[in-house]
């Protein structure tokens, strides 16, 4: 993958497949890493490929890199090269800001070695480790921020207490807390041993509001002890250590650029032209003073 931040698409000039009209579609499926060019015809052929929604099994096909959204097997493909898609597994006391003004850790100690601009995707907050994305895809970022766009988002939390199957049942049935009601899409228990100990629970739920997933937990009478987020729509941390950056893999990649490309809103547009400025405002469980 390219380091090259300059350019948005891919640089087609001088390429005899180049035209006007676009770049043959064999071509920009084995430029995307899909597979060879032999195959690409084979997957177009046998009516695998999607172009903008449509099956094509023509060969003669054409396209523009830059604009047209393909698709294999119903999993999109990124066909820009520029783009970039990274998971960190964020520590504990980093700030999730490429650059913290009070001088704290922030995410440049695990971008600095990359060429691209990269930028984070939600936040977490400093004493929350786990799943954060880095990207220099704006529009993917964007919809996988912004709560209306529903991508779910899974925390494992260490709370105070033992925690009852009914306190589970109201965190997904509902509850109300200050600045409105909230409830998990869902909740189990991972471990609640006897006493008054310290209990394991996951809780999955869309929404962005600020700690909301502390806030919950603390309504309940569970305040949390720790908190990781362990998955984000498609992509979950697996064995990643904490403190470590990789690349998506290219199945995971094709996940989330499918996620992202049918998100369920009728008010897509309006919500990707909002969403850079909520995102300082309601983002992954994240006042001001700890971004």
């Amino acid at each position: 993958m390219t380091h090259d931040t300059q350019h948005n698409t891919p640089d087609f000039a001088g390429n005899p497949d180049a035209a006007a009209d676009g770049v043959r579609l064999q071509k920009v499926l084995a430029g995307a890493g899909v597979a060879s060019r032999r195959v690409s015809e084979d997957l177009i052929t046998s009516g695998r490929v999607r172009v903008n929604g449509k099956v094509v099994t023509e060969l003669g096909r054409r396209v523009h890199p830059e604009s047209d959204q393909v698709a294999v097997d119903n999993v999109a493909v990124q066909l820009d090269t520029t783009r970039r898609y990274l998971m960190l597994n964020k520590p504990v006391g980093v700030v999730s800001s490429m650059q913290d003004e009070s001088g704290r850790p922030d995410l440049r100690e695990f971008t600095d070695q990359f060429d691209e601009r990269l930028f984070n995707v939600g936040r977490l907050d400093a004493q929350t480790s786990g799943l954060l994305i880095l990207t220099n895809d704006g529009d993917l970022a964007h919809v996988l921020a912004h709560p209306s766009f529903g991508v779910s988002k899974t925390y494992i939390a260490k709370v105070e207490g033992r925690v009852s199957a009914q306190t589970v049942g109201k965190l997904q049935s509902g509850i109300e807390l200050d600045d409105g009601p909230i409830q998990a899409d869902k909740a189990r228990i991972l471990a609640s041993p006897p006493g008054d100990g310290f209990s394991m629970v996951e809780l999955s739920l869309h929404s962005g509001r600020n700690r909301i997933v502390r806030r919950m937990l603390a309504a309940v009478g569970h305040p949390v002890v720790d908190l990781v987020r362990r998955q984000f729509g498609p992509l979950n941390l697996g064995t990643l250590r904490q403190g470590a950056v990789r690349e998506l893999t290219r199945e995971e990649l094709g996940a989330l650029l499918t996620v992202s490309r049918s998100a369920p809103t009728p008010n897509r547009d309006a919500a990707l032209a909002n969403a850079a400025e909520e995102a300082h405002n309601n983002d992954d469980d994240v006042p001001q003073a700890e971004r």
